[in-house]
């Protein structure tokens, strides 16, 4: 029998992972890649009796993959919080999705564990950019506002390692960062001791004060988009800087479209703030798009379908 771990490769995907295995421990074959590497159980040859876990990848998007591992005898657990679709009828599919715009999927799992390790859900929430919602989940752990500064910069830190076209982009592959973390139960021992902290810390000052000196390419009442140049750090920095924008200005959609070598965009959509809806319907008009309803991107945009994304980007938002 083969263990397959299989998760998105932010904030989200990691701590949902880590809260799991804190719980019960595997020795897995770990199946992840940059945050917009969402196709992920294609990558599993499964055979009967396998068990595999599925955590923040669509399921929209995985459908078929996951129609073959059942039909090869695995049992899949799969928790999510995008856009799924039909949920396949097997008796060896436990499904736990729910698409509510405050929902992550670490705060699933911590509510499949009773909380047993909130802090790390705090800390995923924190990521996908639900600071009201991680603030509520975190109410009765009595936190500090400096210890839930904490968590609010771990997340954020974590999310942005997640993003980039390849791992080469990228700080820590997410599995190295996934392992990195596996040996802390306590979030705030993670933050004091580990010097993979400390690195992403210094990376995400830099990259920022880059983003913040691009100007906007349309900007609206209702919406605001940016582009930025086909450099590394546009491409790490493009979810953490369209979180930030969102908080700034929680009335007005945001979209940041990093070029890509081959010329088209990499694309990040955050929904207002007031109102967590729209982003991935605007994206899903797109080839490789997709997300949740608050935030969404599109893979690879081409070109010539900039001008039309934004003028899309316009109507949904209106």
């Amino acid at each position: 029998m083969t263990d397959f771990d299989v998760f998105n490769g932010d904030a989200d995907g990691i701590c949902a992972l880590h809260q799991l295995r804190l719980a019960e421990p595997r020795q897995s074959e770990l199946i992840t890649g940059v945050k917009r590497d969402i196709n992920l159980v294609r990558r599993i040859a499964a055979k009967p009796g396998d068990r595999v876990t599925v955590l923040d990848v669509s399921l929209d998007k995985n459908r078929d993959e996951l129609g073959r591992v059942l039909g090869e005898g695995a049992s899949v657990q799969y928790f999510d919080h995008h856009f799924a679709g039909e949920i396949p009828q097997s008796d060896r599919l436990e499904a736990h999705i729910d698409t509510a715009g405050d929902v992550c999927t670490g705060l699933l799992v911590s509510r499949y564990l009773k909380d047993a390790f909130l802090p790390w859900a705090v800390t995923a929430l924190f990521g996908d950019n639900l600071h009201d919602a991680a603030r509520a989940a975190a109410e009765p752990l009595g936190l500090s506002d400096e210890q839930l500064a904490k968590l609010e910069r771990l997340g954020t830190l974590m999310n942005y390692n997640g993003y980039g076209s390849t791992i080469d982009d990228l700080y820590f592959p997410p599995d190295q960062l996934y392992q990195k973390v596996e040996p802390y139960s306590d979030p705030f021992e993670f933050i004091e001791t580990d010097a993979a902290f400390e690195t992403l810390a210094d990376g995400f000052e830099d990259d920022m004060k880059r983003a913040e000196s691009v100007e906007p390419v349309l900007e609206t009442d209702s919406c605001a988009a940016f582009v930025f140049p086909c450099e590394s750090f546009s491409r790490r920095v493009s979810g953490v800087y369209s979180n930030q924008l969102a908080r700034l200005n929680p009335a007005r959609a945001h979209a940041l479209a990093s070029q890509l070598p081959g010329g088209g965009y990499l694309v990040s959509v955050r929904a207002p703030l007031q109102t967590k809806s729209g982003a991935d319907e605007l994206c899903r008009q797109f080839p490789t798009g997709g997300g949740r309803q608050a935030a969404a991107g599109i893979n690879d945009l081409p070109a010539d379908q900039l001008d039309a994304f934004l003028a899309a980007m316009q109507t949904q938002f209106a």
